[in-house]
């Protein structure tokens, strides 16, 4: 796969244009639902006709066809893509014990950048204290649903039924199976190499189908934030001004300082080659706030782009889309304090220490349930000893912080799998280094 990718400089102009378009889409996402949302929102219309049109067929109607069809397609890609990569990556592999190996470097670096990441955020908001002085609503109010427990995490991880796994889309039951399937591929001599060169095949059409849908990329993206901006608008952002701008200010500082220092230190890469190539990925993820759904973005710009053989992306990524979740351990750490600010609760030096250790260890724990970054946040603020109806003072915003940090998430996965493949002699510092 590296041979190949060696073959991507070729397709820089048309990349680049496809990038331009995609940003150009989310700008104009960005102003049209502004301008509907104060429309729909601040009594422009008094008849309220034009509101009802624009609301229903406009919003409800091509916005949310558009951007359903949109994810879909992405989500389309998920499953095949993993699984033949993944197997293509564990089968080429010569020395198998590289893939243990390259597991535990990931892991380790994945469970590093979250630790890092929620030890800033906890700094920040103790600086900052975004929360003190918060009058609290008196209706505030949030269920917490209950998280999985260790045995039952452990468990889940390996499937009973693999078919059963792929169309429930769970991702570490799926990357278990492919991992032996590809590992008994190896084994097996002269069939399992017959049968590698029809799971190479599958792989190349399967990236060919996911350069053909990222051609209505800009499409989509425009669609998903223009109805976004649409419903929520900016007001959300003014009520919650201090709380929003202390998580997106560690967001950034996360992404644009601590991934590139692991990058220029751990593997002496150039980090503004790094975030060039990683605009368009970047941006789908802002769009659709989802790591799975933007895994076949992610996956083909870091074996195409920045030059990851397939036999490290093909686990890095999917692995990282599952339990890499730096950009929600920012959002615990942050919301933790602010909580217990708002609440005139103090908490002490061991308590922090618990909200890390809690939330690192739970970026794993709860990988792959729905709505998984509250669900983190519950568990971290029963640790420590607060409201967990304090979750109810961030609903507003956070689905527009959910968007920034699915960005800062994928941006970490793609940083660990040039680390892992550099230090592993499978990364292509000419496909790296290329226009």
């Amino acid at each position: 796969m590296a041979d190949e990718a060696a073959g991507a400089p070729a397709e820089g102009g048309p990349r680049s244009g496809l990038t331009q378009r995609i940003l150009l889409g989310m700008a104009a996402g960005l102003v049209v639902g502004v301008a509907l949302n104060l429309l729909l929102g601040h009594g422009l219309d008094p008849a309220g006709e034009v509101s009802s049109f624009l609301r229903g067929f406009l919003v409800g109607g091509i916005f949310e066809v558009g951007g359903a069809v949109f994810m879909a397609s992405l989500k389309l890609l998920v499953v095949p893509l993993v699984f033949v990569s993944l197997v293509c990556g564990t089968a080429s592999l010569d020395d198998i014990s590289r893939l243990g190996r390259i597991g535990g470097k990931t892991i380790g670096l994945y469970l590093l950048t979250t630790a890092a990441a929620i030890s800033l955020a906890l700094f920040a908001a103790m600086l900052i204290r975004p929360g003190e002085g918060l009058g609290l609503p008196p209706d505030l109010s949030y269920a917490a649903r209950p998280a999985p427990g260790l045995v039952e995490t452990v468990t889940n991880i390996f499937p009973s039924n693999p078919v059963k796994a792929m169309a429930e889309g769970n991702m570490l039951q799926i990357i278990v199976f492919s991992g032996l399937f590809g590992f008994a591929m190896t084994l097996a001599g002269s069939p399992g190499r017959r049968l590698l060169d029809i799971f190479a095949d599958l792989n190349r059409v399967i990236l060919r189908l996911v350069t053909v849908l990222m051609e209505i990329a800009p499409y989509g993206v425009f669609c998903l934030i223009a109805k976004i901006f649409a419903l929520q608008g900016l007001g959300a952002i003014a009520q919650m001004a201090w709380y929003f701008g202390v998580v997106l200010g560690v967001l950034l500082l996360h992404a644009f300082a601590v991934y590139p220092a692991l990058l220029l230190g751990l593997a002496r890469l150039s980090p503004l080659v790094f975030l060039r190539k990683m605009r368009a990925a970047i941006g789908f993820a802002f769009s659709t706030a989802s790591s799975n759904a933007t895994l076949p973005v992610t996956l083909e710009t870091v074996e195409h782009r920045l030059g990851v053989h397939n036999s490290v992306a093909s686990f890095t990524i999917p692995l990282g889309a599952t339990i890499n979740m730096d950009g929600t351990a920012i959002m615990q750490g942050v919301a933790t304090g602010f909580i217990a600010q708002a609440y005139g609760i103090e908490l002490a030096p061991v308590d922090y220490l618990a909200v890390v250790l809690t939330a690192t260890l739970a970026s794993i724990g709860t990988a792959g349930v729905p709505g998984v970054g509250l669900i983190m946040l519950a568990m971290v603020l029963e640790q420590v000893n607060l409201p967990v109806e304090g979750i109810g003072l961030i609903i507003g915003v956070d689905r527009l912080l959910d968007m920034v940090r699915t960005g800062v998430n994928i941006t970490g996965d793609a940083a660990v799998s040039c680390i892992v493949a550099r230090s592993e002699g499978e990364l292509s510092e000419e496909v790296f280094a290329a226009p």
